[in-house]
C-alpha cells in the first residue's frame, strides 16, 4: 500500500489517521494544510494543483521512507490534492506516529517541508480581481513578485 498518493477529490483527514495506528506508538502528530482566502496581500479565490503523477509518487514514498528511517517512526503518510480547490478545502495532510512527541513532531515538519521542496506540484491561485499566477513551491510568483 502507498502511503504518499494524490487525490483529486477531498482528503478525510479521519479515514487518514487510521493509516497511522501502531500499538507501540506513543505519539500521533498530524499537519493539514488548507486553502486560506489570501496571499501576499492578495485575494485568492481557488487554486489549481497539477502534478506529474509518476514522479511525485515516487519521490513522496522516497520522502515517507527517509522520514521513517531518520525519526525512527511506527508510520507516515501523506496526501496532496490535485485539480481544483477553493478557500477552505484541505490541500494536504501529513501524519506520523513515533514512539515519542519529539520524533513525531521534528518528523512531520520534515515531510511537509520537504514535500514542498522536492514534489512535483504546482500550484496556480486565481485571484478575486480575475488574474491568475503560478507559484514556485516557496509561495512566491513565478515571475519572482515582479
Amino acid at each position: 500500500m502507498s502511503r504518499f498518493r494524490l487525490a483529486p477529490d477531498s482528503i478525510d483527514g479521519v479515514a487518514e489517521k487510521r493509516r497511522l495506528e501502531a500499538a507501540g506508538a506513543g505519539a500521533c502528530v498530524i499537519f493539514e494544510g488548507w486553502v486560506r482566502n489570501h496571499n501576499q496581500g492578495r485575494a485568492v479565490q481557488r487554486l489549481d494543483y497539477q502534478a506529474y503523477a509518476p514522479l511525485a509518487s515516487s519521490e513522496g514514498e522516497a520522502i515517507l521512507d527517509a522520514a521513517v528511517d531518520r525519526f525512527k517512526l511506527r508510520a507516515a503518510a501523506a496526501v496532496h490534492r490535485s485539480g481544483s480547490l477553493v478557500v477552505g478545502d484541505m490541500a494536504v495532510w501529513v501524519g506520523v506516529s513515533a514512539d515519542h512527541r519529539d520524533a513525531a513532531f521534528a518528523a512531520c515538519r520534515w515531510i511537509i517541508d520537504e514535500i514542498k521542496l522536492r514534489v512535483p506540484i504546482w500550484k496556480n491561485e486565481h485571484y478575486i480581481d480575475g488574474e491568475s499566477g503560478w507559484l514556485h513551491p516557496d509561495n512566491t510568483p513565478a515571475d519572482g513578485g515582479r
